[in-house]
């Protein structure tokens, strides 16, 4: 071992000790609630998968003993905060969903531990905390794992045109749609930066190793129906569970603005996109014959409620 991987292992350690004392004080305001941190970050987990997860997914995902887990979800189920059912996949196990109080306690959790972030990062500049959430970027992109490493982030300047291009470009190679479809890709970005209402919409960016390779946008359709919209994945990034992160992101998000309903637009020949709805909880409310982007396509309209 040469002195400098020496030095830089050193290095690695006062940032853990440095970041894990910044996020005990961070997480202060969550143990002094009834939960502790470990439940929370189940419930964070329950609630970023809208199809539920199953016990072992939570093991996986969160690196606990089975046991523990199950005495944990044995007290929330007593609570309410959570309901299981049969998988439609695998008999023998239990999917895990939150129950409506469950989505409360979570939307309050989340509410604590983000105004305690707020509170650190105004006592930054504004240049100062756009570096930080940089280096935090780079940190996580540096040690992903592996080849399916991505991030998804809020939009940065320059995003939406990316949005744009790589759509138009997609659809035109995989399907032949001609520059219309371009034109209603721009049209929805246009409408989405000047009337963007943070308190009920958002855009996610999926990057790679610096490189936009999806998004999707969640908008305003009325007081009580929140829209999907653009829902893509570039084709250099499938099968990396990408476009499923999106859509589940975008179901918690607007369960927590205060939606009712999600509806959505698609066609037939999306194929694989109309899986991951139907998987999602949605059903086909509405189609017809159209000619559009210079073929004829059935048009659908998709909703589920939230």
């Amino acid at each position: 071992m040469t002195a400098t991987i020496r030095e830089r292992a050193d290095a690695v350690r006062r940032f853990n000790r440095f970041y894990t004392r910044q996020i005990g004080a961070l997480q202060e305001h969550l143990l002094q609630a009834e939960f502790s941190l470990t439940e929370a970050r189940i419930l964070f987990e329950l609630g970023a998968a809208s199809a539920g997860l199953k016990s072992s997914d939570l093991c996986h995902l969160l690196g606990l003993d089975a046991g523990y887990l199950s005495r944990v979800i044995g007290g929330f189920e007593k609570k309410g905060l959570i309901s299981k059912a049969r998988s439609a996949i695998d008999a023998r196990a239990s999917q895990i969903q939150l129950t409506e109080p469950g989505r409360q306690v979570l939307a309050s959790l989340e509410q604590a531990a983000r105004e305690e972030v707020v509170l650190m990062l105004q006592g930054l500049p504004e240049r100062q905390q756009e570096q930080l959430i940089q280096a935090m970027r780079q940190i996580q992109t540096q040690l992903g794992d592996g080849d399916h490493s991505y991030i998804l982030r809020d939009p940065q300047a320059g995003d939406m045109g990316i949005v744009v291009q790589q759509q138009a470009q997609l659809y035109a190679r995989e399907y032949g749609w001609n520059m219309e479809f371009e034109a209603l890709v721009a049209e929805i970005v246009a409408n989405y930066l000047r009337e963007f209402d943070p308190s009920c919409e958002r855009c996610w960016i999926a990057e790679k190793e610096g490189t936009v390779i999806g998004s999707v946008f969640v908008v305003k359709h009325d007081q009580t129906t929140a829209k999907l919209r653009m829902l893509y994945v570039d084709a250099s990034a499938r099968g990396m569970g990408i476009g499923n992160r999106l859509l589940e992101e975008s179901i918690r998000f607007a369960r927590l603005a205060g939606y009712k309903h999600m509806i959505l637009w698609t066609t037939s020949v999306l194929v694989d996109a109309r899986k991951l709805y139907q998987k999602a909880g949605f059903h086909l409310v509405e189609e017809e014959q159209v000619h559009s982007f210079g073929k004829d396509l059935v048009s659908q309209t998709w909703a589920r409620e939230l």
